[in-house]
Formats: C-alpha cells, sequence, structure tokens
C-alpha cells in the first residue's frame, strides 16, 4: 500500500461516484497501490448507500460510517486511525480538490524533502463571501500562531502517518493541522495545487459556523503553541544505557 486517501464526506451524493472514478484514474496511471477511506459524517442523503455500493465492487474503496454528525476534525482522525498505509493523503468531498495533484505531493514527502506536502490554491473557484472569510481567517491563524504554509485551509496534502497520531483532539482541529504538525518538530513543504468549482451539491460552508469558531479556535492553538516545551539530552548514567554527550533534540508536545 502507497497511500491512504482520506475523504471525509456530508451529503456529498451527487460527488461520490465521479470523484472515485477520478482517484482511480490518477492512481492507476501512475502505478501507486491505493485506498480510500470514506468518512461519512452523519449524511441524511444517499452518500451512505453509495459508499455501501462502491466498497462491494472495489475493496480499495473503504468506508467509515457516524450514527450522527461529528464534525470534518472528528471524520479525518477516524480515517487516519483507520488507514492501512504509512502515508496518507486527505481531500474533500465535494470534488473541488484534485486528486491529480495528489501523485507530486506524495513524491516531495517519499523524497525526504518534507514530513507534510501542503497545497495552496493558485486559483481559488469560490464566491467573493469565502475568499474574503478564509482571508480573514488565514490571516488571523497566521499572526496568532506563526505562519507555516499560505493556504492552511486548503485540504489537499499528503503526510507520513506518524504526523497525526499524537495531535491534541478538539473540534476545529482541521483548520490547524499544519501547525499542529509543525509543533510536533516535523517538516513542511508546499507547492501550487488546483482548485475546481463546485458543480454538484451545496457547500456547506456559512460564515456563523467556521470563521468565527475558526477565529475562536485560533486562541486556543496560540495557547497550546506558547505553552509547548523543549528539551536536549546531554547524557545520562542509567543502567544498560550508553553514555553520551551529543545533544538529543525532543520534539515538541509529543513523541514522534
Amino acid at each position: 500500500m502507497d497511500i491512504s486517501v482520506i475523504i471525509p464526506v456530508k451529503n456529498e451524493a451527487d460527488n461520490i461516484i465521479s470523484l472515485a472514478r477520478e482517484i482511480l484514474s490518477v492512481f492507476e496511471a501512475e502505478r501507486i497501490r491505493w485506498e480510500c477511506v470514506w468518512v461519512d459524517d452523519g449524511s441524511t442523503d444517499d452518500t451512505l448507500a453509495l459508499l455501501r455500493e462502491l466498497s462491494a465492487s472495489d475493496s480499495r474503496q473503504r468506508f467509515i460510517s457516524f450514527e450522527k454528525n461529528a464534525g470534518q476534525s472528528a471524520a479525518f482522525v477516524a480515517g487516519f486511525r483507520a488507514a492501512r498505509s504509512d502515508m496518507i493523503a486527505t481531500i474533500d468531498g465535494d470534488g473541488q480538490n484534485d486528486p491529480a495533484d495528489l501523485p507530486a505531493l506524495l513524491r516531495i514527502v517519499r523524497s525526504g524533502e518534507a514530513d507534510m506536502a501542503n497545497g495552496y490554491r493558485a486559483r481559488r473557484q469560490d464566491n467573493l463571501k469565502r475568499k474574503i472569510a478564509s482571508k480573514v481567517a488565514n490571516g488571523f491563524r497566521n499572526w496568532m500562531t506563526g505562519k507555516t504554509v499560505r493556504d492552511i485551509g486548503c485540504s489537499t496534502r499528503v503526510f507520513r502517518r506518524e504526523c497525526v497520531m499524537s495531535l491534541p483532539l478538539f473540534a476545529g482541529m482541521h483548520r490547524f493541522l499544519p501547525t499542529l504538525v509543525s509543533l510536533q518538530g516535523y517538516r513542511l513543504a508546499e507547492m501550487p495545487v488546483n482548485h475546481r468549482p463546485r458543480m454538484r451539491g451545496s457547500s456547506k460552508y456559512s460564515i456563523n459556523s467556521r470563521l468565527w469558531v475558526g477565529l475562536l479556535d485560533t486562541l486556543g492553538v496560540f495557547w497550546l503553541k506558547n505553552r509547548a516545551f523543549h528539551y536536549k539530552i546531554g547524557c545520562r548514567s542509567e543502567t544498560g544505557m550508553r553514555l553520551s554527550t551529543e545533544p538529543i533534540t525532543a520534539p515538541t508536545l509529543s513523541a514522534r
């Protein structure tokens, strides 16, 4: 297994089959061994029925279904834990992220250049209200927590599994993934990716549901960053341990 693609979906019945076909086409052309883990976040349309059909027809298409809506952060975490590959990719389920960008991001991580390769939407295909809200949120997050990537809200990314297995869990965590991964000492890289207009279904985005709560979450991540600690071990003499005078740098927040 070369890569596990995690795709949270909520009421995306109109997009699932076409997105699944795109993923199949991209990875087959690149000869990449893959799986998809779709996470149904309490859909009320035909999303779950379609995921059942998809997984029955192709064992590489797997799914998890929540009993009720738990949010995108919970969906990502459930997907991370279910992934069978050491390399994980994420995209949104609305068809706006282009699966064709994933092989290039995978190559960046495989090369050792970075532990997480993030896409940034060079030409966003969203309405003006959403663009403004995203710009405000991105700017505030970078100001409060320190700049990590230019488009922290872009879900198109590939990273090593270890990057996300020790993250603090909270609603809205997915909006801060690059920041939280960077805090642990992992290396980030960026590349421009394609962003497409939504062709089917309706957006779940609203100013009240994402922008304001996202700004509040930023204060929590700011606190977390400023309470993080670092330490170095110069030498130790415990039984069975080799003495060393070479400093060992421990990653921030959690063990890597």
